[in-house]
């Protein structure tokens, strides 16, 4: 039988990643060995050859989910990488587009995270996610239930406006109290 928690639950978001990424991965790896001078007379090999084969490999690799409690993400051949980070953890999501990434039609998305103690903060770049905007919002609005459902709702914090009437009524409540006690009697 399941959980009344394990009801409300959304279903995982699978992100999936534009191809073009394949041929972005390959030219910026060959700019690199461009502004290198013994890395230059390499760029027509890597382009044709053992580029085209990392680019494929690299991007069937790619992964990335999000559930109610977590972002994971996996990338790389030789040296994988797979990362989970709690929702909790995630301070900042920041989209980044410069003009080569838009040539390409692909963009970055940055999680940055916060951990438990100092030095533990990191940041992590997801590279050519389709529609990364929307996964941004999903991961705040994912971020946002979670902390609301972790919050009891008597510390929910007060809108600004509903906390400037609760000033003034307070204001109010001294204001008289003070003209009472200054009054002749």
């Amino acid at each position: 039988m399941p959980t009344p928690h394990a009801l409300s639950e959304t279903p995982p978001l699978h992100a999936t990643f534009n191809p073009l990424i394949r041929p972005y991965l390959v030219a910026m790896v060959a700019w690199y060995l461009l502004l290198s001078i013994f890395g230059a007379p390499l760029i027509l090999v890597w382009v044709l050859g053992p580029g085209q084969w990392w680019a494929r490999h690299y991007f069937d690799r790619l992964g990335c989910t999000l559930d109610d409690r977590t972002l994971q993400f996996r990338k790389g051949i030789l040296f994988r990488v797979e990362k989970t980070i709690p929702l909790e953890n995630i301070q900042d999501v920041t989209f980044i587009e410069g003009p080569i990434l838009r040539l390409y039609h692909l963009s970055i998305l940055r999680v940055e995270t916060a951990g438990q103690s100092p030095g533990q903060a990191h940041s992590m770049q997801l590279v050519g996610i389709v529609d990364a905007h929307a996964l941004r919002d999903e991961i705040l609005a994912r971020r946002e239930r979670l902390r609301m459902q972790r919050t009891p709702t008597s510390q929910v914090p007060y809108h600004q406006g509903d906390a400037l009437d609760a000033i003034r009524a307070r204001l109010d409540e001294i204001a008289e109290l003070l003209r009472e006690h200054l009054r002749p009697h």
